[in-house]
């Protein structure tokens, strides 16, 4: 436990100096808080989060937790990782803001030597850095539009990819994301994702089936709704976000690939949550071995600091008039700065390593779930790679013809269950339309910690189903 000192209304923590609150005042931070932020932002608690190290998080009433969150799979290393927090420090009393269309500034620069580097293909070698993963896909759409002279764009039914015009344009995961803000962008056209639910088909279909099902929506969808000469790119999640955590089968992605080369297709690969070491290697697309014509990068890429990357080839993005992409605060001195740091610790502390060791053990403890007589009948299914998993739990309240709907499950469960988790001291998140509940906890976490945030689960998945 940190040692904390109170002085006239400053606390130290760890070093670092810091405004004490008064009971009160809290009361009126939260007052104030909910009075004026706009009520169109959701939150899973009506708290003050005041700290976070490593794998917890701390609140304004004292509580700590084990963070199985991180920000929606933003901070990767941890919450205030050293090395990357310093270089933000230290840029900070250097240079803070270059505006992109000015001039270069150095962490732009160190930042392109270290992509080059970790590139899933060679081929990728231009980059452009903006602030959000909305914003990433919005140039890629753009991009994609210039690079083809053609307008539609494929997307996956679940898909998330943002809620600006463009991206919520492509994004099918939810509606309360684009519920009255029609017309959106014109121009998309959507297909299954390979994902039993969305093709109702058993949990245990062949990935084979699954694929070749998915693949041959792509084929009509193309004869009948977009012609291939007005189709300027695909665009997917090769690890389903918001969707349910769902992996797109190698041979999906490879389907996609050949599709976009036999016409003239460019591939979106959207990296934003699955990339940076989530899944087990440094981008999900490795697991397939296609090559993207334009990726999308964000979340992880600077732990924290708000910043998105563009990445494709030279002779594509060489079409783009200057002046045609470019923003305020695009690719912020401090976030670049960041950004460098986390490939550096990515590299040096072999995180990957511990991502594949926590991997087995997490899918482990939930098998063993599964596996149980107690509960195991209202478990459908365990998906993920690496530290972007799910488990997914059987639903009273589905369409009859739902393969997971279950008239004797618990209703509203992973809602539930990620409430008791909470009032366990573990922060957790469900996800899609469906009983889903998703785990990314920091890519660095211990061992010790996987376990007890596991086993936090186990019982809140056991409390509930006894409740019914």
């Amino acid at each position: 436990m940190f040692a904390r000192l109170k002085v006239h209304g400053i606390k130290t923590i760890a070093g670092v100096s810091q405004i004490t609150r008064t009971p009160s005042q809290v009361a009126d931070d939260l007052a104030l808080g909910q009075r004026h932020l706009t009520k169109g932002i959701g939150r899973l608690t009506e708290a003050i989060m005041t700290k976070g190290e490593g794998s917890y998080v701390h609140f304004h009433d004292g509580r700590r937790f084990l963070d199985f969150t991180c920000g929606i799979g933003v901070t990767n290393l941890g919450h205030c990782h050293p090395k990357v927090s310093n270089a933000a420090a230290d840029q900070c009393m250097n240079l803070v803001h270059c505006q992109c269309s000015i001039s270069f500034h150095g962490p732009t620069i160190r930042l392109i030597e270290k992509l080059l580097t970790i590139m899933p293909h060679q081929s990728l070698d231009s980059f452009y850095f903006w602030n959000s993963g909305s914003e990433a896909v919005e140039a890629a759409i753009k991009m994609a539009r210039i690079f083809t002279g053609r307008q539609n764009i494929i997307c996956m039914q679940g898909a998330y990819h943002g809620r600006t015009y463009g991206a919520m344009a492509v994004t099918k995961s939810k509606t309360v994301y684009s519920e009255g803000f029609f017309p959106l962008m014109p121009g998309v056209f959507s297909i299954p994702y390979p994902y039993w639910h969305q093709l109702c088909v058993p949990p245990n279909t062949s990935e084979a089936e699954l694929v070749r099902q998915a693949l041959y929506q792509l084929d009509l969808v193309l004869k009948q709704q977009t012609a291939p000469r007005d189709t300027a790119a695909i665009i997917i999640e090769p690890v389903l976000g918001e969707g349910g955590y769902v992996p797109a089968p190698p041979a999906f992605v490879q389907g996609l690939r050949d599709v976009c080369d036999k016409h003239g297709i460019l591939l979106i690969i959207d990296e934003v949550q699955s990339g940076y070491g989530r899944t087990g290697k440094m981008f999900n697309i490795e697991y397939s071995g296609v090559r993207p014509d334009i990726m999308t990068l964000a979340k992880g890429l600077a732990n924290g600091f708000p910043l998105s990357c563009i990445v494709s080839r030279k002779e594509l993005t060489d079409k783009l008039k200057p002046g045609s992409m470019g923003g305020t605060y695009a690719g912020n001195a401090v976030s670049c700065a960041a950004a460098v740091a986390v490939v550096d610790a990515l590299r040096e502390e072999r995180v990957l390593d511990n991502v594949n060791a926590r991997s087995k053990e997490l899918i482990s403890s939930l098998k063993s779930l599964k596996n149980g007589s107690e509960v195991g009948q209202h478990i459908v299914d365990i998906r993920g790679q690496g530290l972007m998993v799910a488990i997914e739990f059987a639903s009273p309240l589905y369409a009859s013809q739902d393969p997971a709907a279950n008239p004797h499950a618990p209703k509203g469960i992973a809602s539930r269950v990620a409430k008791r988790c909470m009032e366990k001291g573990v922060l957790i998140l469900t996800t899609s339309v469906y009983e889903v509940i998703r785990f990314i906890p920091p890519l660095n976490i211990s061992q010790e910690d996987l376990k007890k945030g596991c086993d936090v689960f186990a019982e809140a998945v056991r409390e509930v189903v006894r409740e019914g």
